[in-house]
């Protein structure tokens, strides 16, 4: 199990690592890694509004 998170984690270092680089004019497989990366980032953020949505009954209206 802990060798499966440090390969997350690892997964996770490299992803922010390449979007930094493709800020900064990285090659082209370094862009494209962090374009994934900034895809996923967007998927995890909508998933979890999506889950507090779903644990507030979703009516909009605060309570």
């Amino acid at each position: 199990m802990a060798l499966v998170l440090l390969v997350v984690l690892a997964l996770v270092v490299g992803g922010c690592v390449c979007v930094v680089w493709a800020e900064r004019g990285g090659p082209r497989w370094v862009r494209a890694v962090a374009t994934m990366t900034r895809t996923a980032s967007g998927m995890a953020r909508r998933a979890e509004r999506n889950r507090r949505r779903g644990l507030t009954g979703g009516s909009g209206d605060g309570g």
